[in-house]
């Protein structure tokens, strides 16, 4: 397992970077936001940023997005929440 850091795009927090222990960026991101994320994506779908290093090679950077099906839904039962009830 490696340490990634975490840096959660959509929170307005003072400190939007944690720091885990994980086999994968998406997995690490996984634990940190509790959300599943992916690597491609359109620019209003970017979540997070993964900083991690293996020994010996440079510091790499993954950016990860939520699913559109995700966003889909999501947007969905917002709707429904702020429709009036009958």
């Amino acid at each position: 397992m490696h340490a990634f850091r975490v840096i959660d795009l959509k929170l307005v927090a003072a400190d939007p970077e944690v720091v885990v222990k994980a086999i994968t960026p998406e997995r690490a991101a996984k634990l940190a936001l509790g959300v599943d994320l992916v690597r491609s994506g359109s620019k209003c779908d970017l979540r997070a940023r993964v900083y991690f290093q293996h020994p010996g090679q440079s510091l790499s950077m993954v950016r990860l997005y939520t699913k559109v099906e995700d966003r889909s839904s999501a947007s969905a039962s917002a709707s429904e929440a702020s429709s009036p009830a009958p």
